[in-house]
């Protein structure tokens, strides 16, 4: 992985400094020989300018997650036309890739966040920002069981980006399997709402509360044995599947409750089909299990 961490969970993430202003004076220096030590990227922009302030911030935060395998030099096309004259720039915001001392690659418009990445990688030759990488391996950790380490790196993304959603999500889920609930409830609580309602907080915030269900007494063996002596005892078949949930066994869990759904959909005002789609939203959309589930659900309620 890249240079920028030190340790499992001890390193430091690159920091800023890669994006700066230059002038007709400063050209010849801050891209053209620039560019022959790193790619320097160059967004042609104005005041007044309206996309230009929505792709400027995208730029500045891209070129900052690579820390310092690019560089973003900014320039005022009014207060600079002469050079911008020269460069044909016909229209703002402009970007031209300088490698080398030439251009390379460039776009115009306020493109999607998406495109600035794929326009960024293909310059640098990277699969993915430091950042982006760190997310990746805080994401491995956990998965592996070491939240502590994951925790660690996830706290260091955040310290360069504030705003990152999916390391928000990481870290809550860390203090989740280090077992502080409750801490990772505080935390998730203090986020803006607009976070809050992204589909990764969410997830986290679904998990929680399922923690919170399937804490409720009682073991799987317990439960099945009141299941078997009377099958429509849908409250115990609910407990079974909140409990074999909480041991781990989710997709057994959702079994349970699409059995539910089968038998009696309204029982107890909906209850079994509200929890499976807390489930799925917990492990996401994307996750086997809620696929598999999903198609079972849809198979009993359209049946």
């Amino acid at each position: 992985m890249a240079d920028m961490m030190n340790s499992e969970a001890g390193g430091v993430l690159g920091g800023g400094g890669y994006v700066s202003d230059t002038d007709t004076a400063g050209f010849e220096a801050d891209v053209i020989n620039a560019s022959a030590i790193q790619p320097v990227i160059v967004d042609f922009w104005a005041e007044w300018c309206g996309p230009c302030k929505t792709l400027g911030p995208t730029l500045e935060k891209i070129v900052n997650e690579y820390g310092g395998a690019v560089r973003l030099v900014k320039i005022n096309v009014d207060e600079n036309q002469q050079l911008a004259a020269q460069m044909r720039v016909q229209s703002i915001p402009m970007v031209v890739a300088f490698q080398d001392g030439k251009p390379v690659d460039g776009f115009a418009g306020a493109v999607p966040e998406t495109q600035v990445r794929q326009f960024v990688e293909k310059l640098t030759g990277s699969a993915g920002s430091p950042l982006d990488q760190a997310l990746e391996q805080a994401t491995a950790l956990l998965e592996s069981g070491d939240a502590n380490a994951a925790h660690g790196i996830y706290q260091q993304i955040l310290q360069q980006d504030l705003g990152n959603i999916t390391a928000h999500a990481g870290l809550a889920r860390a203090m989740i399997a280090n077992d502080k609930s409750d801490e990772a409830r505080d935390y998730l609580a203090e986020l803006p709402d607009e976070m809050r309602i992204n589909s990764e907080i969410a997830s986290v915030i679904s998990a929680l509360e399922l923690a919170n269900d399937t804490g409720v007494g009682g073991d799987s063996a317990e439960f099945l044995a009141a299941v078997e002596r009377n099958p429509g005892d849908h409250q115990a078949r609910f407990d079974l599947a909140m409990a074999q949930y909480g041991d781990g066994d989710a997709e057994s869990a959702v079994d349970t409750l699409v059995e539910i759904v089968r038998r009696n959909l309204e029982w107890n005002d909906g209850a079994a089909r509200a929890q499976l789609l807390k489930i799925f939203e917990a492990l996401g959309h994307t996750d086997p299990i809620t696929v598999e589930g999903r198609r079972k659900l849809s198979a009993v309620l359209f049946s």
